[in-house]
């Protein structure tokens, strides 16, 4: 199904209201299942928490996670603990495709009863759970810290807890600061320490914790790009206000330096109490290109890129070697579809280089998104510039199933 996007030309003050961080709540519900009492408020709606809600419940001998990459990593380490219970875990033709390797010979090297179904490094996978007695691990940490988080998640599971030794340049630190905050938040003892991580046993498993999961701030990148877009448009003398809630200032989620990112691009962050206020930065002064590492912020890399296609801008982008693992290459796929609007980019295995421009977009291009909700979102709030076709729009689902009912409320013509 392609959707058809345009811009009615209405700029007036919207509220929005976004639900729980994907990234928390999949945490939380995978420390909810290994210990009893925790709450969870304001739990994500996105199909990649529900897939992991319905995994840990489910008695099922197979369990398909479809495109829930974060589902799969979680869910390894998870049933790998799970005495007596013999699982296949399984996804979506492109799960298949991205490696777990470093994951499984970690889990291995605990003492994990894990084998490969199909071909060697990836799922699906054959998962026999029993108790892992060793308490010591080293990997690679510049591939994907949802590995780290995996472990991290059942250390304090494990009979004398879990050290791990992480060997290289840690990707996505954020994301591994997030999971120490909330084991902490739950109760459980844990430290990060340059290249090691320490987790202490649990041994009174009931816990009476009621947690409230932030607001998505990847969610919230595309809002950022709209209002971008919008104040860059010297022919307005009235802009919007977006409100967006429930968000934190000092969030532990690594997007939000969404906040320091695009004050270089005329939006300026305010807080009323959790809701989140964009508005024009007054004094901004426009730049040719902007320079950016995400190393410890990948996922809001398509974002940005097509923020500053959107304002004729140049940008180069680095420490992206994990987008090319995601649901799709996202280097790969970023490249394809801008080059199809007449923008200038190139990529490498890690970097993203887009080069200024003054002339207009090209007009009704069907953007494809490869199965991608990032790209979905990420590229429509080019329909301020000119009108355009989102192929399987309905990818959105993945972690933000209100976006297009969301944008309808800025003035977005969706059909």
């Amino acid at each position: 199904m392609s959707l058809y996007l345009d811009h009615s030309g209405y700029y007036g003050t919207t509220e929005i209201c976004i639900t729980g961080s994907k990234s928390e709540s999949n945490r939380l519900l995978i420390i909810q299942s290994l210990y009893e009492g925790i709450a969870i408020k304001n739990l994500s709606n996105s199909d990649d928490t529900r897939f992991l809600k319905n995994a840990l419940v489910s008695d099922e001998a197979t369990i398909d996670i479809h495109h829930a990459g974060t589902a799969m990593r979680f869910l390894t380490a998870y049933f790998a603990i799970k005495e007596g219970r013999e699982i296949r875990l399984t996804g979506s033709k492109r799960m298949t495709e991205r490696p777990i390797g470093i994951l499984v010979d970690a889990l291995r090297t605990l003492g994990a009863d894990i084998e490969y179904a199909q071909q060697e490094g990836y799922p699906p996978l054959v998962i026999r759970g029993k108790q892992l007695t060793k308490n010591q691990v080293s990997l690679k940490a510049n591939v994907s810290s949802q590995y780290i988080s995996a472990l991290m998640l059942i250390g304090a599971a494990l009979p004398q807890g879990l050290q791990i030794i992480l060997d290289g340049k840690i990707t996505s630190v954020p994301y591994i600061e997030m999971t120490v905050t909330l084991l902490k938040q739950c109760g459980i003892s844990v430290s990060f320490e340059g290249q090691r991580i320490q987790i202490e046993p649990f041994e009174n498993k009931a816990i009476s914790r009621t947690i409230a999961v932030e607001s998505d701030w990847s969610s919230v990148s595309y809002f950022y790009s709209i209002a971008a877009i919008v104040f860059g448009r010297k022919e307005h003398d009235h802009y919007p206000t977006i409100k967006i809630s429930s968000y934190h200032q000092k969030s532990i989620q690594g997007d939000a330096v969404l906040q320091d990112i695009y004050k270089q691009l005329g939006v300026t962050s305010r807080f009323e109490g959790n809701t989140l206020c964009l508005e024009k930065n007054e004094n901004f002064k426009s730049v040719a290109h902007i320079q950016l590492d995400l190393s410890n912020a990948p996922d809001i890399a398509q974002t940005i890129t097509v923020t500053c296609l959107g304002l004729g801008l140049g940008c180069k982008l680095r420490g992206l070697h994990t987008l090319k693992i995601k649901e799709t290459d996202r280097l790969e796929a970023l490249q394809n579809e801008i080059t199809k609007l007449g923008g200038d980019i190139s990529v490498t295995e890690d970097t993203l280089i887009l080069k200024p421009q003054e002339k207009a977009l090209s007009e009704n291009v069907t953007i494809e998104t490869y199965n991608d909700h990032r790209m979905a979102m990420a590229f429509a709030p080019l329909a301020l510039n000119t009108p355009l076709y989102i192929k399987e729009a309905a990818v959105v689902s993945k972690s933000y199933p209100d976006f297009w009912k969301d944008m309808q409320g800025l003035g977005f013509h969706v059909s």
